[in-house]
């Protein structure tokens, strides 16, 4: 069992997943059958067999409303549906982006439901964090994807959660150094954030800073949207009316750049405004290929889910043990990519 438990720590990336979902049925035969007694029969205690029996994962999202989560739940369910004999999945969203309520309702739901593991996107990277640890308290295992939980926050509750997702900061200045280059030092560029409370959009706004001004550029406005496309066309419109140099909306998500998108087609700017997004859903594909968004970035949120769900499998069998972070791929999105 020492020997399963060794190769199991060494299969992390998801090209191992095949070896590692047979060390886990292998670990788990393991544990079912256990020693035999002193009668000899073998027989396992009931303990054991729970411990043997297939896992209940719950995936737990933020709102299915949106392309980038509904994408991630398909992709977590083709996963189950590839492997049904290694583990139950149950999955979950929220209404919107910011109903917290309903989020910590879910957690708490699953863990009364003794699901074994949950694997998250918050949409909040404190407030849940009372939540997970109940969860955890209860012997769940958590992990934490798309969205990382705050480090000052989990540390305070005495807890380590493991965040298994892209590096948000390297993907939108990605994006940002892309806008970058069709622009002019000195121009004037407007940046749409997500959720402030959120670490990601936190991380994102920083990229595009990061990229803007290296490159020299001004940032003549920075408010949030809360993801939300419907505000950040309010938002966007209102930049353009008071920046009337504004040659860039930079935002957060793909939801919002189509908010932004529908703002500088209704100013009259299309062509004279620039948008870039991030997410790389489908819609936004289609503006890319036409030329009304410049650039976002893909963090393949089909397979993030994946990811989680492959951390959370491999802590399971290896008791709850594993590296405490993994970062996931993030890619730059043009039209020359798209080709």
């Amino acid at each position: 069992m020492k020997e399963i438990l060794k190769l199991l720590s060494k299969t992390k990336s998801s090209g191992d997943l095949t070896r590692r979902i047979g060390l886990c049925v292998i670990l788990s035969f393991a544990v079912a059958c256990g020693p035999a007694d002193k009668n000899g029969k073998g027989e396992a205690t009931d303990q054991q067999q729970g411990e043997g029996a297939k896992p209940e994962v719950a995936l737990i999202m933020k709102s299915l409303a949106n392309e980038f989560f509904s994408s991630m739940a398909k992709g977590a369910e083709k996963h189950q549906q590839e492997f049904p004999d290694q583990y139950d999945l149950l999955v979950n969203g929220i209404k919107n982006e910011t109903d917290l309520g309903q989020q910590v309702a879910l957690i708490e739901q699953m863990v009364a439901k003794k699901v074994a593991a949950i694997v998250i996107a918050p949409a909040d990277s404190k407030a849940v964090v009372p939540a997970l640890k109940r969860a955890k308290k209860e012997g769940v295992v958590v992990i934490n994807i798309d969205n990382q939980l705050d480090a000052e926050v989990l540390q305070q509750a005495g807890i380590s959660i493991p965040f298994v997702g892209p590096d948000n900061r390297k993907g939108a200045r990605k994006v940002g150094e892309a806008l970058a280059a069709v622009l002019k030092k000195g121009d004037e560029v407007a940046i749409i954030e997500g959720v402030q409370t959120a670490f990601n959009a936190k991380q994102r706004k920083l990229g595009f800073e990061d990229a803007m001004k290296a490159a020299g550029m001004k940032i003549v406005s920075s408010q949030s949207a809360q993801w939300e496309m419907e505000k950040a066309n309010r938002i966007a419109s209102a930049m353009i009316s008071e920046n009337v140099n504004l040659k860039a909306l930079l935002c957060a998500n793909d939801s919002m750049a189509l908010g932004a998108v529908a703002a500088v087609k209704g100013a009259g700017k299309m062509g004279d405004i620039l948008v870039v997004g991030f997410d790389n859903i489908s819609a936004i594909q289609a503006m890319i290929k036409d030329g009304r968004v410049l650039a976002t970035a893909d963090q393949h949120g089909g397979q993030l889910a994946v990811y989680g769900i492959e951390e959370a499998l491999g802590r399971l069998a290896a008791g709850n043990k594993g590296e405490a972070n993994r970062e996931t791929p993030v890619d730059l999105i043009t039209a020359d990519s798209l080709k």
